[in-house]
C-alpha cells in the first residue's frame, strides 16, 4: 500500500500549524524561565498520558541542555516520575491531587509550573472532565506566589485563561498537538541556553 499521499498530508499539516504558533507567547515562556533561572527557582513539569512524558522530556532537557559551564543551573522536575509517589496519591485523594500534593512538598516563592495538555483542561470522558489535576497544579502556582504556564493544543482550553503564559499549538489533532509539543520545548531549552550564555 502507498502511503505517500497520507504522509505528504499529514507533513503539510503540520507546516500549517507551526506557522500559526505565537512566537510571542513562546517568547513569554522563554523570558519567564530566564528569570526563574536568574533567581534560582525551581520548575516543576506536569502532564498526563503522552504529556507526562513530554513533561518529563522537558525536565530532562533542562536540567542537562542549558549547562553553561560557570554558570548556575536550572533546577527542574517532572511531578510525574517517581511513580511510588503518584499511586499513593492517587490511591489515597485521587488523581485530581497528585501535583497539588506534590508541589506542597517543595514549592517555593518565584517557582515555575510548566503543564501540557492537548485540551488544556476543556472537555471529558469517563472518568470525568479531563486534566483537572493540571488546573489545580497551575491553580497552585498562582496562588502562591509562582508563575503558571501553560502548553496546549485545540484553542487552548481552561488552560489559557487562567495560565500567565500559555503557548497554543491551534490545531484539533492530538499526534499533531503532541509533537509539536516536544518541537516547543526543545525550541524554549535551546533559546533559554543561548540567553544564559550571553548573559552580562
Amino acid at each position: 500500500m502507498d502511503n505517500v499521499e497520507y504522509i505528504n498530508k499529514y507533513f503539510s499539516e503540520m507546516k500549517d500549524v507551526i506557522g500559526n504558533i505565537s512566537a510571542e507567547d513562546t517568547a513569554g515562556v522563554v523570558n519567564a524561565l530566564f528569570t526563574a533561572w536568574k533567581n534560582g527557582n525551581q520548575v516543576f513539569l506536569i502532564g498526563n498520558g503522552g504529556s507526562a512524558s513530554t513533561a518529563t522530556h522537558m525536565a530532562c532537557d533542562l536540567n542537562k541542555c542549558t549547562i553553561v559551564e560557570g554558570k548556575p543551573r536550572m533546577k527542574a522536575l517532572a511531578l510525574v516520575d517517581n511513580i511510588p509517589v503518584v499511586s499513593a496519591l492517587t490511591n489515597d485523594d485521587g488523581w485530581g491531587e497528585i501535583y497539588v500534593e506534590q508541589l506542597k512538598n517543595f514549592f517555593k516563592t518565584g517557582d515555575v509550573v510548566i503543564a501540557f495538555s492537548v485540551h488544556g483542561g476543556s472537555g471529558s470522558d469517563k472518568a470525568g472532565a479531563w486534566s483537572q489535576n493540571l488546573l489545580k497544579g497551575l491553580q497552585y502556582a498562582k496562588d502562591n506566589g509562582g508563575v503558571a504556564i501553560g502548553i496546549s493544543g485545540f484553542d487552548g482550553g481552561a488552560m489559557k485563561q487562567m495560565a500567565d503564559h500559555c503557548i497554543v499549538v491551534p490545531v484539533e489533532s492530538t499526534p499533531h498537538t503532541e509533537s509539536l509539543h516536544l518541537a516547543i520545548e526543545h525550541l524554549i531549552t535551546n533559546c533559554l541556553k543561548e540567553k544564559i550564555i550571553n548573559q552580562a
